[in-house]
């Protein structure tokens, strides 16, 4: 009977190791995803630096030397109008994100930490909730908000922009899988209050899924449109997409202006980039305190 002969060392050590093929197909559908997303982007950011008269002229990518006169013209247009605009924007995204971001984080918390009548039904309706699009919700929040003389107001785009049923859902699952309840008992042993472990405890914990909520919140209510188109009348109150909306329409009859809207849509989108780059450190030390677990 014949038996196998043992292969010799060196053969076994010039075997080579097995590596992975690049998978072709998903690295070029991420790039042309990539691609689509980013050439608007691109095209804005050329077009910016044209001025008006050799804007539509020739579409190339070659960059203008016109940007910082567009930069100036928008900045006295009207006084320094588009400012005010990126305020406002800047108030309603700020405040609404925060208040968003610490309600959601409460509702979440206690959603997933107390055991109470209703919860599972509070939490399905939250559910509904998030299926709901806003546009379906702008106008019956326009008459409840008319009927008690808000409308026309700050209020009318900061309220409805507070309450983020995706928000208290997101808080939910992190505060469930990231607050354990033998830290909650240990505190109710050494006599804290629920509100102080919830703010000394539960919030340190959770810090990284709020500010996931207050990135998403404050992103949907910096581009949010159609909630002020409804709720505004005075453009002193306006944020920024709905003035350079605004100039838009104006530049059928002056396209000079159309310009300055590209330019605007430009120095709108910085402050969201800054505002990603500033806090994605929060979810570095959130995966890497994940990992330090594991």
């Amino acid at each position: 009977m014949a038996t196998a002969r043992p292969q010799p060392a060196a053969a076994a050590g010039r075997r080579r190791p097995h590596r992975p093929r690049p998978q072709l197909v998903p690295t070029i559908v991420l790039l042309v995803g990539a691609v689509y997303c980013l050439l608007p982007v691109a095209w804005v950011l050329v077009a910016a630096t044209k001025s008006g008269s050799s804007l539509f002229s020739t579409f190339t990518f070659a960059p203008g030397d016109a940007l910082f006169a567009n930069i100036a013209e928008l900045s006295a247009y009207r006084g320094g109008q588009f400012w005010r605009w990126v305020a406002n924007t800047a108030l309603y995204a700020g405040v609404g994100a925060a208040a968003s971001a610490a309600l959601s984080g409460l509702s979440g918390y206690t959603l997933a930490k107390y055991d109470f009548v209703g919860r599972s039904a509070i939490f399905n309706m939250l559910l509904a909730g998030v299926l709901v699009p806003g546009v379906i919700l702008a106008v019956p929040q326009y008459l409840l908000l008319a009927k008690v003389g808000l409308a026309d107001t700050y209020w009318s785009v900061l309220l409805p922009s507070i309450i983020s049923p995706y928000g208290i859902y997101l808080a939910r699952i992190y505060a469930a899988a990231a607050v354990p309840d033998t830290v909650i008992e240990a505190a109710r042993t050494d006599g804290a209050g629920e509100f102080r472990i919830f703010r000394q405890v539960a919030v340190p914990m959770m810090v990284p899924g709020l500010i996931t909520v207050f990135l998403f919140q404050f992103v949907a209510i910096w581009n949010n449109f159609l909630l002020p188109f409804i709720m505004l009348a005075d453009d002193d109150k306006f944020p920024v997409t709905l003035g350079l909306y605004t100039l838009l329409n104006q530049g059928s009859t002056t396209p000079a202006l159309y310009s300055l809207v590209i330019t605007g849509s430009l120095l709108s989108i910085i402050p969201l980039v800054a505002l990603f780059l500033s806090l994605q450190r929060y979810w570095r030390i959130d995966l890497l305190s994940g990992s330090i677990k594991a």
